[in-house]
């Protein structure tokens, strides 16, 4: 698996890149945001490291222009940047995951394997006229394709995978963003909100129910 890091910082880079070769991984890296598109656009990652502040692009504009191109390979925000404002800037991005300097490489380690195993689900889902397929990461609605971010196309798989139960927004946050700690929900309906507008579903089409709250449940 290859793993490119964008980060400015030297030591970090040194630090990340000797554990990652440890676990097996190949590691290229960037120290600016400009020199780190290039490489995205060069070469087939299967994960992108990224730092929130970087010189010539920044860390998020990085992301946005990634997704341009990319809507696939999981991207992970290193920063010490954790209001729930510049989270939810991230996420919108395009970033499948984040976390805070200065963090656990056993816990880095651990969320990286997370998405290699998200990637490598073979599956295709069905929600009424929804069609999730998981492999190719696309979306339909009536065999149309709709354009999803990768996290509000991870949120709709959660929900649709778990059909007819009840998804509280604590099992939603610690599953889908990975967040095992004291957090504000209310990111969650920010994407439910956008999924919906995309999907543009007519009302006796709405799978996806709010249960006031408790959180979303899906049903056909």
């Amino acid at each position: 698996m290859h793993i490119l890091i964008v980060e400015d910082e030297a030591g970090i880079v040194q630090f990340l890149q000797q554990g990652l070769e440890e676990e097996g991984y190949t590691i290229t890296s960037a120290s600016d945001g400009l020199k780190g598109f290039e490489l995205s656009q060069k070469e087939n990652f299967d994960l992108i490291l990224l730092d929130w502040m970087l010189p010539k692009m920044t860390g998020l504009e990085l992301c946005k222009s990634i997704r341009l191109k990319n809507t696939s390979t999981p991207i992970i925000f290193l920063t010490a940047k954790d209001t729930v404002q510049e989270t939810i800037e991230g996420l919108k991005a395009g970033a499948n995951d984040y976390i805070k300097k200065p963090f656990s490489f056993d816990e880095l380690v651990e969320r990286i394997k997370i998405h290699f195993r998200n990637q490598n689900e073979d599956e295709i889902l069905t929600l009424g006229s929804i069609k999730i397929d998981i492999p190719q990461h696309r979306v339909l609605v009536n065999e149309i394709e709709v354009a999803l971010t990768q996290r509000e196309f991870e949120l709709l798989t959660y929900l649709v995978k778990n059909k007819g139960k009840v998804c509280t927004r604590t099992q939603i946050i610690e599953d889908v963003w990975d967040i095992h700690f004291e957090y504000d929900t209310g990111v969650i309906d920010v994407f439910m909100n956008a999924i919906r507008k995309k999907l543009n579903l007519k009302i006796e089409q709405d799978y996806i129910k709010t249960v006031r709250g408790v959180g979303y449940i899906a049903n056909d």
